[in-house]
């Protein structure tokens, strides 16, 4: 339902009468009271209903998933490596497509949305990236890995130094995953080379941690 506030588009009969204008809902109903954000005009229109579709989506975040339900646009199409937020009953979440499922083993790159079945998504706003971190002496026998909890949107950087907590490192390189959107090549390791946490299957990092190199 159409609240106020809302932003629609119409047509405007002072400034755009055989085209649409985005017009601010002033107040709700049958013959709503809208005005132009063109031309400031304020008139009475009817505002028609979107159509919409409950759609499933299956999130999947640190290795679990779960399922809920949205009610979207029946108009329009998806496509994978696009990114949405989806309303669960517990928060709300920034999540990128990894796939779609238009029935049992059937699953496409873009459709038109009525026609999806399943949209299968990865949370994007907060997420924990692997990271593989070998000594200053290069003593492969004292490789380690650890993992970061980090937003989404954070950037990391090849040669640069970065501290989470105790740990320490310098950025080497980057493997991005899959379904990320293009990057130069899937493994960056040229320094400046950047990618967004959210795009990352693994860091590689020089140790720079105190605690790396005792002993015990």
């Amino acid at each position: 339902m159409t609240e106020t506030g809302d932003r629609v588009g119409l047509p405007c009969p002072s400034c755009a009468p055989g085209e649409e204008t985005v017009h601010e809902v002033l107040r709700p109903g049958g013959q709503a009271t809208v005005r132009c954000t063109d031309c400031d005009h304020t008139h009475k229109a009817e505002i028609p209903e979107e159509e919409t579709i409950d759609l499933t989506i299956v999130v999947s975040q640190d290795g679990e998933s779960f399922s809920t339900e949205m009610e979207v646009p029946a108009e329009g199409g998806v496509e994978t490596g696009e990114e949405f937020v989806v309303d669960t009953e517990d928060a709300l979440m920034q999540v990128r497509i990894t796939g779609i499922e238009l029935g049992p083993e059937h699953r496409v790159e873009d459709a038109a949305i009525a026609s999806v079945e399943t949209l299968w998504t990865r949370a994007v706003d907060n997420v924990s990236v692997d990271v593989t971190l070998h000594p200053k002496d290069g003593d492969a026998d004292r490789t380690r890995s650890v993992r970061v909890n980090v937003p989404g949107d954070m950037e990391f950087v090849v040669g640069e130094t970065v501290e989470f907590g105790d740990e320490e490192f310098t950025i080497e390189g980057l493997h991005i995953r899959d379904d990320a959107p293009e990057y130069r090549h899937e493994k960056l390791d040229h320094a400046g080379d950047m990618a967004y946490a959210k795009d990352l299957k693994r860091i590689y990092g020089r140790d720079e941690s105190l605690t790396a190199w005792s002993a015990w």
